[in-house]
C-alpha cells in the first residue's frame, strides 16, 4: 500500500470507529454490586465506552475486601487498611446507586430495586459474588455463624472470628472446617490456617489449629504443608475427606463439630460453609445445578438469559478459579465485550491471567498461575501456562512473594476503588 492507501484506510477505520459509538451512544448498562468484578467493568467501560451511560448499583456503602482479610484476622493488619469507599467511582464517572437488587425482569430488561426504583438496561451485568447454603451442615445457619463465625464474607464476621481468637485462652484448639469445591477463594481455608498459627505462635504458643476438609486435595497443597512443617511445626494438622474431615454436623452452642465417625470439641470453630452464587442470579434462575451460573466464556452472558452477563465467584467458567484477580480480569473482558456488542461490532476474544498469592507468614509468601482462553464453550487453561511457586525456596524468594502479594494488593485496589 502507498502513503495515500495507508491514510485512506485508517481515515476508514476512524469513520467506523465513530460510527459505532454513535449506535451505542446513550447505551444503558446496570452493574449489580461494586466489588472486585463488577467495579472492574464500571472502570474499563467507562474508559472504552465513555458514550455509554454506566449505572453502577451496590448495597454497601463500604466494600470490604476478602483478600488480605485473613491477614486482619491474625492481628497483622487493621479493617480500614481493607475497607474501601465508593468516591473514586463516582470520580470517574459512573452512577452509584446505593441500594439493593431484588428483581430481574429479562424479558422487560428492568431490575427492581429494594427501594422498589425500577432500572432499565440494554446490557445487564451481575457480579453478585456469593451466598452460603445454609443448613448443608446440620445444625449451621445464620444464627451459628454468631457462635462459629464462617468470615468468609468479609466485614463484621472477620472482626468477630480474630475477636473469638484473641478471647481464646492459651493451649485452646481452633477448628477450621473447609468445603468441598466448587467454593471462593480456594487456598483461603489453608492461608487463613497459617495466618492463624503465626498469630497462636506469637501470642498463644500451646494452642493447635485442626483442619477439617471435605477434600482430599487442597490449591497450593505442597507449598502450604511445607510452611505447616517449617514454620508451625506440630501446630497445624490437616484431616483429608477420606479421613473422616468431612463436617456434616455443628452444635454451635456446645463448640461440637461432627464428621461421619468423630466429634471434636474447639475453643474457636470457624466453619465455612458450602456456597452458591448470590441470591439475585440464584434467584433469577440463572444457576445451574451446581448452585453456581454458566457463561459464554467470550462475552460472560448467562446461559439462561440474553443481555444478562456475569463475572466473579458466582460463575462457572471452566478452569478458572474464584478469587479476586480473577473477578477482576473477567470484568475487564467483559466490559471489552459489551462495547463491541453495544455497538454492533464482533466481541474480542479474551485471554485471561490469574495469578493468586497466598501468605504464610507477613514474610512468607507464595503463588500459582495460569492463561486461560475460550474453548468448547468455557475458559481452559492454555497447556503449559503459569505454574507454581517452587517448593523448598529460598526464605528471600518467599519474602519478595510476600512483597508481591501486598503490591498486587495495593496496585489493584488503587485501580478500582481509588
Amino acid at each position: 500500500m502507498n502513503r495515500r492507501e495507508v491514510m485512506a484506510a485508517v481515515a476508514a477505520l476512524a469513520a467506523a470507529s465513530a460510527t459505532n459509538a454513535r449506535a451505542a451512544a446513550g447505551a444503558r448498562v446496570v452493574i449489580i454490586g461494586a466489588g472486585y468484578g463488577g467495579a472492574s467493568v464500571a472502570r474499563t467501560l467507562r474508559r472504552v465506552a465513555p458514550e455509554v451511560h454506566v449505572t453502577l448499583v451496590e448495597r454497601e456503602a463500604n466494600l470490604v475486601s476478602c483478600p488480605r482479610s485473613n491477614v486482619v484476622i491474625a492481628g497483622l493488619a487493621q479493617m480500614d487498611e481493607i475497607t474501601f469507599g465508593d468516591a473514586g467511582l463516582r470520580k470517574a464517572g459512573i452512577a452509584v446507586v446505593r441500594d439493593e437488587a431484588v428483581e430481574i425482569d429479562v424479558p422487560g430488561r428492568t431490575v427492581r430495586l429494594k427501594s422498589g426504583r425500577r432500572l432499565a438496561y440494554d446490557r445487564l451485568v451481575l457480579s453478585p459474588g456469593v451466598d452460603f447454603v445454609w443448613n448443608a451442615l446440620e445444625g449451621y445457619d445464620a444464627a451459628a455463624a454468631e457462635i462459629m463465625p464462617h468470615a468468609w464474607k468479609a466485614g463484621p464476621q472477620t472482626l468477630l472470628l480474630r475477636d473469638k481468637l484473641r478471647a481464646m485462652p492459651d493451649g485452646g484448639l481452633v477448628l477450621i472446617a473447609a468445603p468441598a469445591d466448587p467454593y471462593r477463594c480456594p487456598p483461603g481455608p489453608y492461608e487463613r490456617a497459617c495466618l492463624v498459627a503465626d498469630y497462636l505462635k506469637r501470642e498463644k504458643p500451646r494452642s493447635k489449629i485442626l483442619i477439617l476438609d471435605a477434600k482430599d486435595t487442597f490449591s497450593k497443597q505442597p507449598l502450604f504443608q511445607e510452611a505447616w512443617t517449617t514454620l508451625y511445626p506440630g501446630m497445624v494438622e490437616w484431616i483429608p475427606a477420606a479421613k473422616s474431615g468431612r463436617v456434616r454436623a455443628v452444635k454451635a452452642g456446645e463448640g461440637i463439630v461432627s464428621t461421619d465417625f468423630d466429634d471434636h470439641k474447639a475453643a474457636v470453630a470457624n466453619i465455612i460453609p458450602p456456597q452458591r452464587a448470590g441470591a439475585v442470579a440464584f434467584d433469577a434462575g440463572l444457576a445451574e445445578p451446581t448452585g453456581f451460573c454458566k457463561v459464554d466464556p467470550v462475552t460472560f452472558e448467562s446461559a439462561k438469559a440474553k443481555a444478562v452477563h456475569l463475572v466473579g465467584d458466582a460463575i462457572m467458567p471452566g478452569d478458572m478459579p474464584k478469587s479476586g484477580f480473577a473477578a477482576n480480569v473477567q470484568g475487564k473482558a467483559c466490559a471489552h465485550a459489551l462495547a463491541a456488542l453495544l455497538r454492533g461490532a464482533p466481541p474480542p476474544e479474551p485471554m485471561l491471567i490469574n495469578t493468586c498469592y497466598s501468605l504464610a507468614s507477613e514474610t512468607w509468601g507464595f503463588s500459582i498461575a495460569g492463561v486461560y482462553k475460550p474453548l468448547d464453550g468455557a475458559l481452559r487453561l492454555v497447556k503449559g501456562s503459569g505454574g507454581i511457586s517452587p517448593v523448598d525456596a529460598d526464605p528471600s524468594v518467599r519474602g519478595l512473594e510476600a512483597q508481591y502479594e501486598r503490591s498486587w494488593f495495593d496496585t489493584l485496589t488503587s485501580e478500582l476503588w481509588g
